[in-house]
């Protein structure tokens, strides 16, 4: 199989990129960040995601964020919603074109995350997904921990295939598949993305991998060549994962447009822009950039 023609990149920084930070980023800067992505092309951004303050302080103005939203046509927001709570303060905002729901392949991983089962996950997304449908909003489903779990260590491909399918059977549209700890490698990758190819199309199918080792860009490219049409990223690699010790960020999305157009995959991202928003928010929240493109871009 060969590359697709046309890649759709998700920017998960507002949410994923920025739930781990120590210091509480204004609500300021959170809606420029959004503006700044929107500026540089991106269709899609994760803005936030309604889960209790008390397990992700940084998200507790997920309400007020999504209300403030600048309304840009062709662009999709969405926002995670973890139960019944959270999907009911979501449609009140009325910003949002997307909501997301989230599982893992590991049930300790789940047990930690979210504090039940997987099968339990699942039963619990039936209410959202009911009311995501009436109110005709599209339900992309997470499933963590796709090569390697913190608490398990490797994760059957069976299972990840298993939880892909059941997502897809009540009701998600997509499903992204994560490496949470970032330890895959190119061939382990190729092989979960063709097993879950197994159960799902290319077009339902996103790419979630982190860089702990190095190893998410050439990840993507053993799935690019198999098909794969759908990236999760964040940009200057911002994020990490709150109950996965040692998880460092996402794979940079100014890494990504890069190799994509090394590629000649269509995307839509003007890098430029892209990367002047990785220096911009990596200034603003006092870090060093993630992005190596992003840094080589800056000089």
């Amino acid at each position: 199989m060969s590359c697709a023609n046309q890649v759709r990149i998700l920017d998960v920084s507002p949410r994923d990129g920025l739930q781990n930070e120590p210091q509480t980023v204004p609500l300021a800067v959170k809606r420029s960040l959004i503006e700044h992505l929107v500026g540089a092309g991106l269709k899609a951004i994760e803005v936030t995601g309604f889960v209790h303050p008390k397990w992700v302080p940084q998200l507790a103005d997920a309400s007020d964020l999504c209300v403030t939203l600048p309304d840009c046509p062709g662009v999709s927001y969405s926002a995670l919603v973890p139960n019944e709570t959270g999907m009911r303060k979501a449609l009140e905002c009325g910003q949002l074109d997307q909501v997301a729901v989230f599982t893992a392949a590991s049930e300790a991983f789940t047990h930690k995350n979210i504090n039940c089962s997987i099968d339990e996950s699942l039963e619990r997304f039936q209410p959202v997904l009911a009311m995501a449908k009436n109110a005709g909003l599209p339900v992309r489903g997470y499933v963590s921990c796709v090569l390697g779990c913190p608490y398990e260590g490797d994760v059957p491909v069976e299972k990840v295939r298993e939880v892909t399918e059941r997502l897809l059977d009540i009701g998600c549209g997509e499903v992204s598949l994560g490496d949470t700890i970032g330890v895959g490698t190119p061939e382990k990758a190729r092989h979960l993305y063709l097993a879950c190819r197994e159960v799902a199309d290319a077009s339902q199918l996103a790419l979630h991998f982190h860089d702990t080792y190095g190893q998410a860009l050439a990840n993507i490219y053993a799935c690019l060549q198999e098909g794969a049409q759908a990236i999760d990223a964040s940009v200057a690699g911002l994020g990490g994962c709150p109950y996965a010790a040692g998880a460092s960020g996402n794979v940079a999305t100014e890494d990504v447009v890069y190799l994509l157009d090394g590629l000649g995959i269509e995307h839509g991202v003007d890098l430029q822009k892209l990367a002047a928003c990785g220096q911009w928010i990596s200034q603003q929240l006092g870090r060093d950039n993630g992005s190596r493109v992003g840094r080589a871009l800056a000089g």
